[in-house]
Order: C-alpha cells, then sequence, then structure tokens
C-alpha cells in the first residue's frame, strides 16, 4: 500500500481518495511545485497535509482567514497531529513561545496569515525553521484578477525564495485563465504541476427565477423538494425573518450569520448537521467547512456579487453525487442594485482615508506604533461616535482589510489561554499568600498538566469552575488577579469583533493607498458583476455551459438547468406542430421527403428529417418502396 493511502487510512479512515486527489499528493510527493484547482468540499486541504506528514520537517500554510486557521488546527489535533496557528488574536507572549516551539520542531504545521510575511523579524524567524512544504490556501487572493485580491499575498513570492528547494502547492477552489496565470507567476513556481477538476456538477440542476415575492417562491421550492436546504441571503436581518416566516409555514428553520454568539453559532450548525433544524438561512459567513453531503437545495434569496462566489456557494448543493437544485431568485430592482454595489463597495479614498484617522483616534493609537496590536470593536459605537453612516464605514473597513491595512473580524473568537512565567517556588509562595489562587492553580494542574510552565494552554474557565464547584466569575476573578501580580499571562477567550493593524499606524492624509491598482479593482468588479448579470437574464444558454465557460472550460448541454428544460418543452411543442402539418399534408396523397421540405420551408430540413423518423417508428405514417411517405392505414 502506497505511503499517501496508508496515511490517509491511518488519520482520516478513508480507504480511498477523491477525484484528483492522489495525482495532487504524488505531484507534491515527488517535489514540483503544485497548483490544485478543486471545488469546495473537494478535500483541498488533504492535498497538502497528506504529503506534509509523509515527510520530513514542517509545513508552512498561509491561509487569509482566523476563523479557517482555527478550524484546521482543530481537525489536525483531532486526529493527534501537532499544528498551531498565529493570527492576529495570539498574545505577543503566546506568538513567541510558538516560534520557540516551531524552531525547537514540535509541530508538523505551522500556519500564519499573509500579512506576518511583510515583518523582517518573522523572516528571520522562518530561516531557523525546517520547512519541507508551503501550502498556500484561498490562492487565488495573489491575483489582482481575483475575487479577494489581497496585496499582503504577493510576499509570498519572497519567502519562497529562501526556500527555493523545497515544493510549493497553491489550492484555490475556483480560479479563471488570468488568476491561474498569476498564481504561477507570484509565487515562482518552477516547472508546476496544475490539476484542475471539472466545473462540471453534473447532479445539480441550475435555476433562475424572476420573482417579486421571493420568499413565497422559497417556500414554494422548499415545499417541492425534500431534504436539507440553504437559502443564502445578504442582509443579517433578512435571515432572520425569513427563517420565522418558514417556520410559520412549518418548515424547520434556524438562521445564522457573523454577528452570532460563537456558542450560539456551534449550536445552530450542530443542528442542522445533524437534520434536527432543515433549512439554515445564511448570510455568506455560512460557508467555512459546510460539508454536508445531503443538502438538496441551495437558494440565493439576494444575487452574489461574482460567479465565483455564486459557484463556490451553489456548489454545497449534492455533494453525496446525488440529483440537487441550486436557484438563483432575483426581483427587477436586484439587476439595478448589482450595477450599484461597485459604487458602494469601493467608497471614495478620502472617505476611507477618513475611517482609518477615526481607528486611531478610536483605540488612541500614535503614529509609528501598534503594529500587529488587536482591539476588540463595538462598530455601532464606532459610527455613533464620529458621526459615521454604518453600512459606509463597514465598506471603508473592508477596503483597509484588501488593501492590506487592517485585519477586521466580524466575529472572532479565541479560547482563553494561561501560561504561568514563574517558576514553582515563587508560585508556591504566591499561594500561600492568596489562598483562593491555590485552589484554582492546584485545579488547572490537574486538569491540564504541568504544560502550562512552558507554552500556552487553552483553557476552559467553566470546566475549571465545576472542578472546584464555584462560579465561572470566581475562576476569572482570580486568574484576573494573578495576571495582575504578573504571576501568569492569561488570556481571556474573546467572542467580539476585532481590528488588528497590520501596519505601523500611518498618518492618515500620508496612507499609501494605491489608487491606480483600486480603481483597476473596481473595474475588475464591475466587469464580474455583469457577467453575473448576464447569466440573470439568459434565456436559453445552458447554465452549467455559463459557467464552465466563465472558468473557460467547455462543456456540453447539461440537459437539466431551467433554460435546457425550457428549450426541450419548446422543441417538444415544435415537433408535435410539425408532426401534424405532416400528417395533414399525407391525408391527401403520399409525398417523398423533398416534396414534404418544399411545403414546408419554414422549418429546417433537418427538423423534419427527425419528426419523419419518429413518426414511422411511431407507426403513425409509413415509407413505402417507391420512397414516398403516406399515412397508415389504420386496421
Amino acid at each position: 500500500m502506497k505511503v499517501s493511502l496508508k496515511i490517509l487510512n491511518k488519520y482520516w479512515k478513508h480507504a480511498n481518495f477523491r477525484p484528483l486527489q492522489e495525482e495532487i499528493i504524488d505531484s507534491v510527493l515527488a517535489g514540483a511545485d503544485t497548483l490544485a484547482l478543486l471545488p469546495t468540499g473537494g478535500g483541498k486541504s488533504v492535498c497538502y497535509q497528506i504529503p506534509a506528514i509523509a515527510m520530513e520537517g514542517m509545513c508552512l500554510v498561509i491561509s487569509p482567514l482566523v476563523a479557517l486557521m482555527a478550524d484546521q488546527v482543530a481537525h489536525l489535533h483531532e486526529k493527534g497531529i501537532p499544528a498551531v496557528a498565529v493570527h492576529s488574536g495570539l498574545h505577543f507572549k503566546e506568538i513567541e513561545q510558538v516560534l520557540n516551539n516551531a524552531i525547537d520542531g514540535r509541530y508538523k504545521f505551522l500556519y500564519l496569515s499573509p500579512e506576518r510575511l511583510s515583518s523582517k523579524g518573522f523572516t528571520e524567524i522562518l530561516k531557523r525553521l525546517k520547512i519541507c512544504l508551503i501550502a498556500v490556501d484561498e490562492a487565488h487572493c495573489i491575483s489582482q484578477w481575483g475575487y479577494d485580491f489581497r496585496p499582503h499575498y504577493l510576499n509570498i513570492g519572497k519567502v519562497r525564495e529562501l526556500f527555493d528547494n523545497i515544493p510549493i502547492i497553491a489550492l484555490t477552489a475556483s480560479a479563471t485563465v488570468e488568476v491561474r496565470e498569476d498564481i504561477l507567476k507570484s509565487l515562482l513556481f518552477k516547472n508546476p504541476n496544475c490539476f484542475q477538476s471539472t466545473y462540471a456538477r453534473p447532479n445539480i440542476s441550475y435555476s433562475v427565477f424572476n420573482v417579486e415575492d421571493k420568499e413565497a417562491k422559497i417556500i414554494e421550492i422548499l415545499n417541492k423538494v425534500s431534504g436539507s436546504a440553504i437559502v443564502y441571503a445578504r442582509s443579517r436581518k433578512k435571515t432572520q425573518e425569513l427563517s420565522l416566516r418558514l417556520y410559520r409555514q412549518g418548515i424547520s428553520s434556524d438562521f445564522y450569520h457573523a454577528g452570532l454568539d460563537v456558542n450560539l453559532k456551534e449550536k445552530k450548525q450542530q443542528e442542522w448537521f445533524a437534520n434536527h433544524r432543515r433549512v439554515m438561512v445564511c448570510t455568506n459567513a455560512f460557508g467555512m467547512g459546510i460539508d454536508k453531503p445531503d443538502v438538496r437545495a441551495v437558494i440565493h434569496y439576494d444575487v452574489p456579487d461574482c460567479m465565483e462566489a455564486y459557484y463556490q456557494e451553489a456548489g454545497r448543493a449534492g455533494r453525496d453525487g446525488n440529483k440537487s437544485f441550486a436557484v438563483l431568485l432575483y426581483a427587477n430592482n436586484d439587476t439595478e442594485q448589482l450595477a450599484m454595489r461597485a459604487e458602494q463597495n469601493f467608497p471614495e479614498v478620502v472617505f476611507i482615508k477618513r475611517v482609518y484617522q477615526a481607528l486611531a483616534n478610536y483605540f488612541k493609537i500614535a503614529v509609528g506604533s501598534s503594529l500587529f496590536e488587536s482591539y476588540d470593536f463595538d462598530i455601532e459605537h464606532f459610527c455613533t461616535t464620529y458621526e459615521l453612516k454604518p453600512f459606509d464605514t463597514y465598506q471603508a473597513l473592508k477596503r483597509l482589510e484588501n488593501e492590506g491595512f487592517i485585519a477586521f473580524n466580524e466575529s472572532f473568537f479565541n479560547p482563553s489561554s494561561i501560561l504561568i512565567v514563574v517558576d514553582k517556588l515563587v508560585l508556591y509562595d504566591y499561594q500561600l499568600r492568596n489562598r483562593n489562587a491555590e485552589d484554582v492553580v492546584t485545579a488547572i494542574l490537574r486538569i491540564y498538566g504541568g504544560d502550562v510552565f512552558s507554552s500556552f494552554v487553552t483553557i476552559s474557565e467553566s470546566k475549571v469552575a465545576a472542578y472546584l464547584k464555584v462560579s465561572e466569575n470566581q475562576v476569572k476573578s482570580v486568574m484576573q488577579s494573578m495576571h495582575k501580580s504578573n504571576v501568569v499571562i492569561y488570556n481571556e477567550k474573546k467572542d467580539k469583533p476585532n481590528v488588528t493593524f497590520l501596519t505601523q499606524r500611518y498618518d492618515a492624509n500620508k496612507l499609501p493607498f494605491d489608487q491606480v491598482a483600486y480603481k483597476r479593482l473596481k473595474e475588475n468588479f464591475l466587469e464580474k458583476a455583469n457577467y453575473q448579470l448576464k447569466y440573470l437574464r439568459e434565456t436559453s444558454q445552458c447554465r452549467s455551459m455559463m459557467i464552465s465557460g466563465y472558468f473557460s472550460e467547455i462543456l456540453e448541454l447539461c440537459g437539466k438547468c431551467d433554460n435546457c428544460l425550457n428549450k426541450k418543452k419548446v422543441d417538444t411543442k415544435l415537433k408535435e406542430a410539425l408532426g401534424h402539418k405532416i400528417k395533414t399534408l399525407l391525408e391527401s396523397e403520399s409525398k417523398s421527403a423533398d416534396m414534404i421540405e418544399e411545403a414546408l420551408v419554414d422549418y429546417r430540413k433537418p427538423l423534419i428529417k427527425e419528426v419523419l423518423q419518429t413518426l414511422v417508428d411511431t407507426e403513425e405514417i409509413k415509407l413505402s418502396n417507391n420512397g414516398r411517405f403516406e399515412m397508415k392505414i389504420k386496421s
């Protein structure tokens, strides 16, 4: 048995690879630079995790999303594989500890956000690591032609130069030809192997409906299509309103968006996975790690900005290979709104700088400070304080993020962690003088072991409180006192929105904002939005062909989208009408094919021949020995 298959069996408990996974893994193990284009749910992470496990050294994984990194690390820990993520929510001492452990070779996977690579000090640390593989997740972010360009991704090429003797793998779910070329060029690929899964999803029927009452249409669809479903909406308020309406119609549903408490999000997600709730009405925050195989329908209440986003979200339907439906709804004013989003999503640079200055004032940050400093962020209070419109401010924050100045996490969760920073004698003396601390320290050591003396350990205050039979607040109070006394470093859990400065704070008037690139991004957005409008309005072309054509793949007619099915209905009616006319011609006398074609000049000759053959096959007419068609005499 191949090493890669043994690893798959041991850690993932699977007997076989999914399509293209084995070929991609073999390419990486052979030392080749590899580009993997696999659909959402196609198992991209396995393509770098398995070869890294088989290789000697550590895999450096670069990913743009804190939540995605945390999710991957958690899954690896469940398998007993040492992994860690360095992100903006960590205490600087914790980052220092993690990197020291990485230098000592304690991890198999080190996850980093791309902005970390812009620090010279961090680059020097990377040189000391024994890297066996570089994996770039969400690789489309490196391209200015992509739909989620991140300037810090361009720093990956510099890191690649430090490790030019090891392979690199770039992974993404969707990429146009221009984006693929950008990835290969920016990551300095050498003799790359490129693997692309087909964009065809033959089990999915794509449909678009122009309706004024979208909610009524969703109820109609869900009453016709049984099984689990996802309904995507753009606003948090709409997810809640729509879920309530479905519930009142007897359809089991729930809602999900980034603003919910992390524990509530987990509860909602698990109930939907277990089919205790049939429908999840959600924003696009409900996406990462959603690998439920039996989703029978994905319905879009609002129109996505681009085909990449739509394809990924619609692709969450039918991962088990069974018949499923992807439905996109729009009202007439939606087309106008989609065109207007370019203006909304790309606010004036003057306004963006104003928001940046307001952030600096809000957090009291001096020019030249706060590199990688994180702050809890209440956007409503922020907007009220500086008299800013919430929607415009949100878009400005996202632009500052995309330009690499800040990281803006709408829903940030980081569990509590603790590190004892004094030796055992000093700790013992502290315990003697603080009896409350003695009980808490004893409980922590018994539950989590002696690792708390050497590294940050994730802890649960509620678990410690249950062990001591006291309140969670009492435990927190003791640990906060220990933190103030410099006995421990206690990072209390966070679940609030979070802003991190990814560069030293600039004077807002001198913010190095690339206005030429910004204009190009806006034009790119408009181009993608126009294709999305074309997809909405198209009434004849096969939808699967439109989707694949956007990504430069040529497919045959799917035969099951709304346009293909409508064409079949039209063709059937046309053939029926033609058949009736042919039989009417033959009632008076027999005729040759040429005579029939002359009489029916409004119809295409191939269609006439097809209908003639059908009428013969169904024995409604017959072809005589003299080569003429005549009506079949009824017995």
